[in-house]
């Protein structure tokens, strides 16, 4: 009797074994190109308006463009992580009873890995790159404008992005996982208006 369920469960390791394989081996192609060319539009997009018009604006303006910046890089990090912790069941019940937006939320939480992916990764990155790059730009509009010394001005509007960004993304997590129903049925709910 003992043996036999020492067999069932070396069996049972095998064929997990096995089928974990086979998911390694799959790598959607398709799915990291696309990630790759809206990557790029979107980073090129953002640089754009970045480059465009914080060395324009007063140092006021350019301050805010950075911050938001920063506040949309926690907020689609808080969505990444909502995808990934939220409770299916929840929304395949709200979309039985057509309530809007439900089906969009079912449809996200099948594709979470990709949703999060995009969000956490692609827009949460792009975000992070960006506010870097506008932080640069702050600090050389402080050193010619305001006489600023170079190095301990750098270092410190770049430490600021960072602090911002990583507490930010600190507090946004929690907050994630802890309203993560609500937060993805939020976000569904606006893209729903937009979906097809």
């Amino acid at each position: 009797m003992k043996e036999k369920k020492q067999s069932e469960l070396k069996n049972l390791i095998e064929v997990t074994k096995k089928k974990e394989k086979i998911k390694k081996e799959k790598v959607d192609w398709k799915w990291i190109i696309i990630v790759l060319i809206v990557s790029f539009m979107i980073s090129f997009f953002m640089s754009f308006i970045s480059e465009m018009t914080i060395p324009k604006f007063p140092l006021w303006a350019g301050i805010i463009i950075t911050l938001l910046f920063i506040l949309l890089g926690i907020l689609f990090d808080i969505i990444g992580v909502s995808v990934t912790t939220a409770d299916e069941a929840i929304f395949h019940s709200m979309s039985s009873r057509k309530v809007k937006g439900a089906s969009v939320a079912v449809k996200f939480k099948k594709s979470a890995d990709k949703v999060s992916s995009f969000c956490c990764d692609v827009i949460g990155d792009i975000c992070g790159i960006i506010s870097g790059a506008a932080g640069t730009t702050i600090a050389a509009i402080l050193i010619k404008e305001a006489s600023f010394p170079v190095l301990p001005t750098t270092l410190t509007v770049a430490a600021m992005i960072a602090a911002l960004t990583i507490g930010g993304k600190a507090i946004g997590k929690s907050f994630a996982i802890n309203k993560s129903s609500i937060i993805l049925y939020g976000f569904a709910k606006f893209v729903s208006n937009f979906y097809r």
